[in-house]
């Protein structure tokens, strides 16, 4: 059966060359008798497949040496609590709310002090990112909390907020590796694979060693510390090693391919080709104010949950397929990650126009 075009928010559409090769490692990885997921975390071959990812992750980001890079477990929903545990000191935080990810990692943070929303884009169904130049952020914050790329509506932060001196922690999950990232802007960063950079399971943190401590909320578990995965390097236990296995192929694609720049590129003539298409369709309707549009989720909608509807079943049959919307908004969403190839883009435009002009 021939591949389709896999538009899917996560798990999503991984590089057909890095599948190609792991399906040719499955049986044996290297001449070692044996696959990865077969394979001991304390062997040899796993500490070079760990060591190899986190370095060229490092090469591939800039990631200055007084970061450390982490590969835990437990999704990116995991890090809602992990984050204020390891870093509110003064058990205060404040949080900017765009969308349902932020919104459960504020809830979670109520549980352990005072969090406050600073910002939210709540009022207008999470369409927009609010204006982050001058908020009330709180005298003793640990930290500013933001979820860089709405997966579920669309929106990104094209500028950090001014978090006034504050340490800025960031879920990239959904544009993680998209475009290249000044490391240094952020105290933490972390993003679950599954969206643009491996399968489900593994997630990335990429930590100020400084905010790297012994002294966290009383009750953390030792596999939430921070410093239990750093001191250990991200062995304390059996970490998902299949999946740091598949991120590590994906980053050597991604060196490969020319790096974050290359990447950026084109994300953003993918992005273009569908925007374009959504501005000028009396159709379709992009949902997302212009300023705030994602590179990776782009949600759209007809006049009609029926059209919708027929819509996604035909370009299923077309062979585009997981463009349903989130069940909480509805209507359409295409997720075109970086390993989304500029030719499923040109075909799902294509077939929007067909569909538009059989169905006025």
């Amino acid at each position: 059966m021939a591949r389709v075009y896999n538009f899917a928010a996560g798990p999503a559409v991984l590089p057909e060359e890095v599948l190609q090769e792991a399906a040719d490692e499955m049986l044996d990885y290297r001449g070692a008798g044996l696959g990865v997921m077969e394979m001991s975390h304390r062997s040899k071959e796993f500490e070079k497949i760990i060591t190899d990812a986190k370095n060229d992750l490092i090469e591939l980001m800039g990631i200055p040496e007084d970061y450390e890079v982490l590969f835990v477990q437990g999704g990116a929903s995991q890090q809602f609590a992990a984050v204020p545990m390891n870093l509110m000191q003064n058990r205060v935080a404040d949080y900017i709310v765009t969308g349902q990810w932020a919104k459960k990692a504020f809830a979670e943070a109520k549980l352990f002090g005072q969090a406050n929303k600073i910002a939210s884009s709540e009022d207008k169904t999470f369409s927009y990112i609010p204006d982050c130049s001058d908020l009330p952020v709180s005298e003793n914050a640990d930290y500013v909390y933001i979820c860089e790329n709405n997966t579920i509506y669309g929106t990104k932060f094209h500028q950090l907020p001014n978090t006034k001196g504050k340490i800025l922690v960031a879920d990239q999950s959904s544009c993680f590796l998209s475009e290249p990232c000044d490391v240094t802007k952020y105290g933490l960063i972390f993003a679950g694979a599954q969206k643009n950079i491996g399968p489900a399971g593994v997630v990335v943190v990429i930590i100020r060693k400084d905010l790297i401590r012994e002294d966290v909320l009383e009750g953390t578990p030792t596999m939430l510390k921070y410093k239990t995965q750093a001191d250990n390097g991200s062995l304390y236990n059996t970490p998902p090693a299949y999946g740091i296995y598949m991120c590590g192929k994906v980053f050597q694609w991604l060196k490969k391919m020319g790096g974050l720049e290359v990447m950026k590129e084109r994300n953003e003539k993918k992005a273009k080709l569908l925007y374009d298409f959504l501005d000028q369709s009396t159709m379709f309707k992009g949902t997302v104010e212009p300023g705030s549009r994602s590179l990776m989720n782009v949600p759209f909608v007809t006049e009609s949950d029926e059209l919708n509807a027929k819509f996604i079943e035909e370009a299923k049959q077309n062979g585009l397929v997981q463009l349903k919307g989130h069940r909480t908004v509805g209507g359409m969403r295409a997720s075109i990650y970086n390993a989304m190839p500029y030719e499923g883009v040109v075909k799902l435009v294509e077939f929007m126009t067909k569909f538009e002009a059989e169905n006025k």
